[in-house]
């Protein structure tokens, strides 16, 4: 599988090339509303996965080919299949990467913040996302079913540490789940804890691609509109991602390589498909004998047409030592 793909469009980053630190699917969540499916067995200790050197290989590779189409890339984005900080050599991957000349992010989901190491690899990044869905502990179980070794208030005293220390770009997450997370006073007790611990921005976010779980939802127009204007009120500087990211998908020659590498990690909506089958001069045939084959799987959700990649189950799953 390919560890670098895109650049793909991104709410948050522009055009950013994504870079899959993490076999599928190796997580310490198993987030009812995952676009990347369940987690059939949550982990908590970071462990070697692809070799630093081969992501700067696969990164570098990347860039040269989309260069050479007149591809913009604004970020070299950690967005992996799982969750990026359980990959212990990630301090090493992200210094591998600086001599090319771009901004570093990583998108995690805050679970493993608690563990110094975890929190020194991510210091070397310009750009870090948190994912902070509750502050309230039947809720953070409900929505995101973590490893039951892990601690919400360990997890909360490790993301207050790093926003003290951190000196880039350092951003929350939160996604909103109807009827689980989205209560006045529960949005109210997140807000405040995140104002608190200082993030320069928050984004509010709703599931727009297919979950992991079927029925999980966002709260309807009217609750994200409250909430906005609860958390502008704390003084927090509030986005919304609510709407679909772009179809601006990158095409470096391979439409079945591109095709694999994106879904493997961002499910890809029939406009985002017939975008790159634009770019290649390619007919539905090619996407048809992946469908075929059981490489793609066609997914409905809320009245659109999703493409994934069919992913192997972690037992099955090679990973560089």
């Amino acid at each position: 599988m390919d560890i670098a793909f895109g650049p793909v469009p991104s709410r948050r980053l522009g055009r950013s090339l994504g870079i899959n630190n993490i076999p599928p699917k190796h997580c310490s969540y198993s987030c009812l509303y995952c676009q990347v499916g369940p987690t059939h067995r949550p982990e908590v200790v970071p462990r070697a996965f692809h070799a630093p050197e081969e992501i700067r290989r696969q990164v570098a590779q990347r860039l040269e080919a989309v260069g050479k189409r007149g591809e913009r890339v604004d970020y070299l984005t950690f967005v992996p299949d799982g969750e990026p900080t359980l990959d212990s050599r990630l301090n090493d991957a992200i210094r591998g990467l600086r001599d090319l000349g771009l901004p570093i992010a990583v998108i995690s989901n805050a679970s493993l913040i608690w563990r110094p190491e975890v929190r020194d690899a991510l210091m070397g990044a310009d750009w870090v996302s948190l994912k902070v869905d509750s502050v309230r502990e039947a809720a953070w179980r409900q929505v995101n079913r973590p490893h039951g070794e892990l601690e919400l208030e360990a997890i909360l005293e490790g993301i207050r540490s790093f926003a003290h220390a951190y000196r880039g770009i350092l951003v929350s997450e939160t996604m909103l789940v109807e009827g689980l997370n989205d209560a006045a006073t529960a949005i109210a007790e997140l807000g405040h804890f995140l104002a608190d611990t200082g993030f320069k921005r928050t984004y509010l976010a709703v599931p727009i691609r297919p979950p992991a779980i079927a029925g999980t939802r966002g709260p309807d127009e009217a609750v994200l509109t409250r909430i906005h204007q609860q958390w502008t009120a704390l003084g927090l500087d509030v986005e919304l991602l609510a709407g679909p990211e772009g179809e601006d998908f990158a095409f470096t020659g391979d439409l079945e390589r591109e095709l694999l590498a994106i879904t493997a990690v961002h499910p890809l909506r029939q406009s985002g498909l017939d975008g790159l089958l634009r770019k290649a001069g390619a007919d539905r045939g090619r996407v048809e004998a992946l469908l075929r084959d059981g490489h793609l799987k066609q997914v409905a959700y809320a009245g659109e047409t999703f493409y994934v990649r069919a992913l192997a189950h972690p037992d099955n799953e090679a990973s560089s030592p």
